[in-house]
């Protein structure tokens, strides 16, 4: 996130003004929450959920399922809506997942879903916000 110019672009001192500490400590410092601590791991109303730190749309609540991880996953991202890096922390390969608008860390995609994609979008709570769909 730093050596790249996102469309969305904030000092670290204006993060920390818009976000909580825990939301600051997974979107900017790629944190994680605890397992089954976030609001949206078991939640599914209808509508978009989106970046928490500028409110792009990245996933919709038809892709979203249940994988008993702890923490809300979803089978596919909306179009352009999330850039994947590869990540070699903590000993093992990963695909990071962050929102291509600014570059807040989401979680990592793995390829273990049980869908017909066979992805898992592994999603911290704390990253994402919710648009309920108007009827």
């Amino acid at each position: 996130m730093k050596n790249k110019v996102y469309k969305i672009s904030k000092t670290e001192a204006e993060w920390k003004k818009e976000l909580s500490s825990d939301e600051f400590k997974i979107l900017i410092g790629k944190g994680t929450e605890l397992p089954f601590t976030g609001i949206f791991n078991d939640h599914y109303e209808t509508g978009t959920y989106t970046c928490k730190g500028c409110g792009n749309p990245l996933y919709t609540s038809g892709s979203k399922f249940n994988s008993s991880c702890g923490w809300p996953s979803y089978d596919a991202a909306l179009p352009d809506a999330i850039e994947y890096i590869k990540d070699n922390s903590h000993g093992m390969l990963r695909t990071e997942i962050v929102c291509a608008n600014c570059g807040g860390h989401q979680g990592h995609l793995f390829n273990d879903g049980p869908t017909s994609t066979g992805e898992r979008y592994c999603v911290n709570a704390a990253s994402i916000d919710f648009s309920k769909e108007k009827k």
